[in-house]
C-alpha cells in the first residue's frame, strides 16, 4: 500500500493489526469445540440450526467511543455481500464467451442469488439459450435466468416482465431443467438431494417477426423538453 498501512502491536501476542482499526478482537477459533447455532439466511427466511466453530475471546480492543460496523443478515447488506461478486463474475465469464453480452444483473426480487437477468445484443435467434445454459454452468444456485434485448433495462424489474410481456411464448421461449443442483438456501427445493428444477426465459425480439413489431415508441425530441419552463 506505498507505506499508507501502518501497524499496531498487540500487547499480550505482539501480533501487528491495522493501527487504524475501532475495535479488535482476540482469541481463539477451538478445534474441538462446536455449538449448534442459527441465523438469518440471506433469503429473509431462518436456516435450521448447525453445528458451528466456537471463538474463545481473550483479549478485546477498542478505542474511546468506538464503531461497531454489523450486517444486518437478510437484507440489502447482506446480500451485497454475497451476489456482487456473483455478479461481477457472471459479467466477466458471459463476456468472453459470448462478447454479445451488455450487462448482467442479479435481481432484487430474486434475493440478488437465484434470479438473474442478461442483458445482449442478439447476433443470432439461438444466442439466449446458449447464454441461458452457460449462465447456469457459471452459478449453480441460479433458479431463474433471464435474457432480454439492449433497450430493456435489466435492473428495471417493470422493463423485464414489459419484455416477458410482448416478446416471451412459453412454448418456444421457455427452458426448464428437472432434478438439478440448486440452491441449498431455496426452501421450495429438494433439502435433501439439493435438487431443485430451474427455468430459463428468452425474453428478445424475434428475427422470425418484424422487428418494428417490437420498437418501444418515443415521444419526439423528449430529450429537448424541459419541464421547468411550465412551471413559475
Amino acid at each position: 500500500m506505498g507505506g499508507k498501512l501502518t501497524l499496531a502491536k498487540l500487547p499480550s501476542t505482539g501480533l501487528n493489526v491495522p493501527s487504524g482499526a475501532e475495535i479488535v478482537m482476540e482469541g481463539k477459533i477451538l478445534r474441538d469445540k462446536t455449538h449448534r447455532e442459527w441465523m438469518v439466511e440471506m433469503l429473509q427466511t431462518y436456516d435450521h440450526k448447525r453445528s458451528q466453530p466456537v471463538f474463545e475471546l481473550e483479549n478485546l480492543y477498542f478505542r474511546n467511543n468506538p464503531i461497531f460496523h454489523d450486517v444486518l443478515s437478510g437484507y440489502s447488506e447482506h446480500r451485497l455481500l454475497m451476489g456482487m461478486p456473483i455478479e461481477s463474475k457472471l459479467n466477466g465469464e458471459l463476456k468472453k464467451v459470448f462478447p454479445q453480452t451488455k450487462q448482467v444483473s442479479m435481481t432484487i426480487g430474486g434475493c440478488n442469488w437465484l434470479h438473474v437477468v442478461v442483458q445482449i445484443k442478439k447476433k443470432n435467434e439461438s444466442d439466449p439459450k446458449k447464454i441461458i445454459k452457460k449462465t447456469f454452468d457459471f452459478h449453480r444456485s441460479l433458479k431463474q435466468v433471464t435474457i432480454v434485448d439492449e433497450d430493456i433495462d435489466p435492473n428495471s424489474a417493470e422493463s423485464v416482465e414489459y419484455a416477458m410481456a410482448t416478446r416471451f411464448q412459453a412454448d418456444k421461449d421457455l427452458i426448464i431443467l428437472k432434478n438439478v443442483r440448486g440452491s441449498s438456501l431455496d426452501p421450495s427445493s429438494n433439502q435433501q438431494k439439493l435438487q431443485t428444477t430451474k427455468i430459463g426465459i428468452d425474453a428478445t425480439r424475434s428475427f422470425l417477426k418484424h422487428s418494428d413489431g417490437f420498437e418501444i415508441a418515443k415521444i419526439p425530441e423528449i430529450n429537448k423538453i424541459k419541464l421547468e419552463k411550465y412551471f413559475k
